[in-house]
């Protein structure tokens, strides 16, 4: 994703337009384009603010979110399932195709470790 303009930037933009510079002019003389002044402008408009929107997608919002209870009951009852077996029983039983490391993640986010004991087996604990 691109990277947003500074707040101070912004404001003189937008300051500019509303002292009567034209809004290709303001983007001239701040050196952006065109189209971002036009935005900027816009968006002053619509929401009052010209600070830049929540890039991303929220957290909790995804596909494997929906079914996080189940697979962290899966990994409670067998602690030493791989990701890949995680991803095979979760298109199994729930007709969802996962990625191992998409899987990974989740389970990284809710607490989960993955840790060697003695022996070299690993074993999940939160």
């Amino acid at each position: 994703m691109g990277k947003s303009s500074s707040v101070d930037l912004r404001d003189r933009i937008v300051g500019e337009i509303e002292r009567g510079s034209s809004r290709r002019a303001a983007a001239r003389r701040f050196g952006v384009s065109a189209a971002t002044a036009v935005r900027l402008a816009q968006r002053k408009a619509q929401t009052g603010s010209v600070a830049p929107a929540c890039q991303g997608r929220p957290r909790g919002s995804g596909m494997l979110d929906r079914h996080a209870d189940v697979l962290i009951g899966w990994v409670e009852a067998n602690g030493d399932i791989t990701m890949p077996e995680l991803a095979a029983r979760l298109f199994a039983e729930r007709g969802v195709k996962a990625h191992p490391a998409s899987l990974s993640r989740l389970l990284l986010r809710h607490g989960f470790t993955v840790k060697k004991n003695t022996a070299g087996e690993r074993s999940r604990s939160r």
